[in-house]
């Protein structure tokens, strides 16, 4: 892990607390103003509509690096057909102040004609990692994932990028395309940020009416379950599993569209937990779909 001199970094967050904040949208801009920035530069790629979530994870990167970058793109090719690309709730407005008040020293926005200008070809598609879970649910999702955060670490050139637990098969997927295509930099994975009732913290989550929101607790409450389970000697995934879909099954308002116990790694089910396991699932609250997960560690 690369380490920094305190005084540095205290230099790159005194020049951002006075509001020196620069934001772009082209590619040439981003460059020309990543050139003038002191390494090691640390990357947070978002979709914009920014909770507690994201911003734990600029903090991460801002006690870590000497200046961080903070990507704002809503990216169509990791939306299916029956999901509203549009519907998808954006606030720039409010993302730029709070990036500024957390001392982000650029901000990318670029448009989608940036990112995928007319007679756009290439695509990123990792394999066996892509298939279960989000990817079974949610065809083409991570080919357009791999493909935009590439594009991403290509544009930003950053040493180090943050990534939350939260979306776990987007951490294996990205961790994998990263040893695969050699991309000279660390992955951070930061855990999910979650509010005070252990609900995980999504931008999605403002769909959910006052029912549904109370309701929303028991993906936590189910991963819990199968943990204490663990924790007290079980080792059968098959048990872990219908633990987990026992809880979601007993809330009235819930509709479990998946679960998992399989391999931190690989995204396998497993038979036995003897080297830790990937809690996941995907549960409907009313039209909302949320999804959370925790690591089993041995």
């Amino acid at each position: 892990m690369l380490h920094f001199s305190t005084s540095r970094t205290a230099t790159s967050q005194s020049r951002n607390s006075v509001g020196t904040m620069k934001s772009v949208t082209s590619i040439a801009e981003l460059r020309a103003a990543r050139a003038k920035l002191p390494e090691t530069v640390g990357l947070v790629p978002t979709m914009g509509f920014l909770h507690e979530g994201h911003l734990s994870l600029v903090r991460r990167a801002r006690s870590e690096c000497a200046c961080v970058v903070v990507s704002i793109f809503v990216n169509p090719s990791q939306f299916s057909p029956s999901e509203d690309l549009e519907a998808y709730p954006r606030d720039t407005p409010r993302d730029l102040s709070l990036l500024e008040a957390e001392g982000v020293d650029l901000v990318w926005m670029p448009d989608a004609a940036v990112m995928y200008p007319p007679g756009y070809q290439t695509w990123v598609d990792v394999k066996e990692v892509t298939q279960p879970l989000e990817g079974g649910m949610r065809p083409g999702h991570f080919r357009g994932v791999a493909t935009v955060v590439a594009k991403l670490f290509n544009a930003v050139q950053p040493q180090k990028a943050y990534f939350g637990q939260k979306d776990a098969q987007q951490v294996v997927v990205i961790q994998q395309m990263r040893r695969d295509l050699n991309f000279p930099l660390e992955v951070v994975v930061v855990p999910t940020a979650r509010e005070a009732d252990g609900l995980a913290m999504s931008s999605r989550n403002v769909y959910l009416d006052s029912e549904e929101r109370i309701a929303a607790t028991v993906l936590f409450n189910a991963l819990n379950a199968a943990k204490d389970a663990h924790l007290a000697g079980e080792r059968d995934a098959e048990k872990l599993r219908q633990i987990m879909e026992d809880t979601i099954n007993a809330e009235p308002l819930a509709k479990l569209q998946y679960l998992s116990c399989a391999h931190p790694e690989t995204l396998q089910e497993l038979e036995k937990v003897e080297t830790g396991a990937l809690l996941s699932m995907a549960v409907f609250l009313g039209k909302t779909r949320l999804i959370d997960n925790l690591v089993l560690k041995e």
